[in-house]
């Protein structure tokens, strides 16, 4: 065995996701030495082996074309590490045979890796290229790269294919399994169809400007080559672009240089669209006439129609040729996916469909995209589809706590005129986002920042040319800004409610009277936690301070809501509400400062301005003049937004 496979590259920050079972070791063709890019628990298994049918399946929808299992890591406490290694491999090797449908693999190296089940330590590396026992031998050379995000996304590129397939067939009323035959030979007609030679495959960018974009390809079906094995294939650089449309490569569509400020990752990283055309305009080459050809029935029939809506995201090199791009990865990743939806249609064929719908996702610790296929008809928060999201979370380490894998998580692949990804909530000009960056020090001597995690968006009195600005609006800006950072950490899809829509809110729970919508009463802090809870799920505590003097005397809960939940947080009090984004806290003197997010702004939406204001800023209860800035003679109210425990 060459000296390049007994070499391995480690690029998962997270390598051993669990102390007992097997986890899939993932890499791509397109990465020397072999590379792991991350590992999947086995979460299909009973006492003996893993159940690679069903491993299979999941596996073939939810990794993209572009990586694949390249070997096992066992977990056990043993000291026999290569008989150990044996095993693993062994599973590697079949569940790549289950994977790629072949009953022999033409000589890839499969890596076996073998971890201590108590100390959770990879105790050793192992690769073989074949199936016998004496021909596994230690791996001696391990990389662990520095720059993981950097190695995946500046070698490789994102490619998109999106089709949607409406289906209808006839099928005999009273003859159940041969309507399902007949809607299993409709299926497979549709693949075929993918090599047609008539088939048109049009590629453009979806990540240049406009005006830098190179024009669309079109690539023939008459011109792939679906037969060549991927690694056959022989990679172009750069420079051997020419008129040929077979010739060029991926790099063609690719972003020539990045901003130094770019974060190289999913989210980012080059995308090249696919659309799949059926070219009906080309000349035949005999002369016909239109035909058409009656076949009665010879029993009842009935029409039915099955919609199908595919979107295939795939990971290939950039200096893969596009002709190979689509028959070696975006062909097999519509078959896939079509047939994982065929299966799901099967049992409720001839009643109501389900609703299904691919998302692809970016995990953290995960530096590949993941694609699920979510059933839509009964939401999100259906029980089973939250045991769907329990085992992915399950399968690649991720935490229950948080909704890392729910649609409105799902990767934004669309692109505004400007080339960039379009991830605003609001219509036309975007919010600013985050801005406590970049604001002076609070003052506090000693003190400790606890402050709000993640972004949110700051929503003021006069935004969207509605005047809220007598005195009335401040309390709903505060839910808007806290509604705004559910969404941005994905807890929910909806976006901030309107002032009508806040009050048609609590009028829907029996809290108002419907005149109330369209009023301009105030609301408080109660108010807020019935509307998130109606419209977010959301639960919320609830601070009461007889006085603003009394505010200080709260700053260590409020610093250990920021250091648990992280949220922001309403103040009310009297007619006025602001938003607290972080506490600064001296527990020895007791000085503290909080830090306002102040509502009532009525300017434009610039950063500098805002901050110098004074309207986001550090706030001491008593400032350097003796002024207070919480009234003394005013209770106050804190709602405190609890992080849903959810996946």
């Amino acid at each position: 065995m060459d000296e390049i496979a007994k070499t391995i590259r480690i690029l998962c920050p997270k390598f051993v996701l669990s102390k007992t079972g097997i986890q899939w070791l993932i890499g791509s063709p397109f990465f020397t030495p072999l590379t792991v890019v991350s590992t999947l628990r086995c979460i299909h298994s009973d006492s003996s082996s893993p159940d690679y049918d069903t491993e299979s399946d999941d596996l073939r929808t939810l990794l993209p074309k572009g990586f694949n299992v390249i070997g096992a890591l066992i977990i056990k406490n043993s000291d026999v590490e290569k008989k150990n290694a044996g095993e693993a491999i062994d599973a590697a090797r079949r569940l790549k045979k289950h994977l790629s449908c072949e009953t022999e693999l033409r000589n890839s190296v499969t890596i076996g890796a073998v971890a201590d089940s108590v100390t959770g330590d990879v105790v050793q590396f192992f690769v073989s290229r074949s199936e016998k026992p004496a021909d596994i031998e230690t791996v001696h050379f391990v990389l662990y790269d520095d720059n993981p995000e950097k190695y995946v996304w500046e070698r490789g590129c994102l490619i998109r294919c999106e089709l949607p397939i409406t289906l209808p067939f006839y099928y005999p009323v009273n003859n159940t399994s041969e309507a399902e035959k007949m809607y299993l030979h409709a299926i497979e007609a549709v693949i075929a169809k993918f090599k047609d030679p008539e088939i048109v495959y049009m590629v453009e960018t979806l990540t240049q400007a406009s005006t830098e974009s190179p024009q669309p390809v079109i690539l023939r079906g008459k011109d792939l080559d679906f037969d060549m094995d991927l690694s056959d294939i022989k990679l172009v650089g750069e420079a051997a672009q020419d008129s040929d449309t077979t010739a060029l490569s991926c790099a063609h569509f690719c972003s020539k240089s990045k901003s130094a400020t770019t974060i190289l990752s999913a989210e980012n990283a080059d995308t090249i669209q696919v659309s799949v055309l059926l070219n009906r305009s080309e000349k035949s080459p005999k002369s016909t006439a239109p035909i058409a050809k009656y076949c009665p029935a010879s029993q009842d029939a009935r029409l039915l129609i099955v919609d199908f809506k595919l979107q295939v995201l795939c990971y290939a090199t950039k200096s893969l040729p596009l002709m190979y791009a689509i028959s070696k990865l975006v062909f097999p990743g519509l078959v896939d996916q079509l047939n994982s939806m065929k299966k799901a249609i099967m049992p409720n064929l001839f009643t109501q469909h389900p609703q299904l719908y691919p998302y692809h996702f970016s995990p953290p610790g995960v530096l590949h995209p993941i694609t699920v296929i979510y059933e839509l008809s009964y939401g999100e928060t259906e029980l089973k589809q939250v045991d769907v999201r329990k085992s992915l979370h399950l399968r690649m380490g991720l935490p229950f706590d948080r909704p890392l894998l729910r649609i409105a998580n799902a990767l934004d692949l669309s692109t505004t005129r400007d080339g960039s990804r379009n991830n605003s909530s609001r219509k036309g000009f975007p919010l600013l986002k985050d801005v406590h960056f970049g604001i002076p020090s609070s003052g506090v001597s000693g003190g400790v920042v606890s402050l709000v995690q993640g972004s949110y968006e700051y929503y003021h009195y006069l935004q969207d040319g509605f005047d809220d600005s007598v005195g009335w609006g401040c309390a709903y800006r505060s839910l808007q800004t806290i509604v705004s950072w559910f969404k941005l950490q994905h807890y929910t899809s909806i976006n901030a409610p309107s002032h009508r829509e806040i009050q048609q809110s609590l009028v829907e729970i029996g809290d108002k009277d419907p005149s109330f919508i369209g009023s301009r009463e105030w609301i408080g802090a109660i108010e807020l936690s019935f509307v998130l809870d109606k419209l977010l799920g959301v639960s919320c505590k609830v601070l009461n301070v007889r006085s603003g003097a009394e505010l200080p005397e709260k700053c260590r809960e409020l610093a250990l809501h920021f250091e648990s939940q992280g949220t922001p947080i309403m103040i009310g009090g009297g007619v006025l509400a602001y938003t607290l984004l972080g506490i600064d806290y001296n527990e020895a003197s007791g000085d503290c400062a909080f830090l306002i997010l102040d509502p009532h702004y009525t300017g434009n939406d610039e950063h500098k301005k805002i901050v110098n204001g004074g309207w986001c800023g550090w706030k001491k209860a008593v400032d350097s003049k003796g002024r207070n800035f919480f009234l003394h003679d005013k209770f106050y109210n804190l709602l405190l937004p609890q992080r849903p425990d959810m996946v």
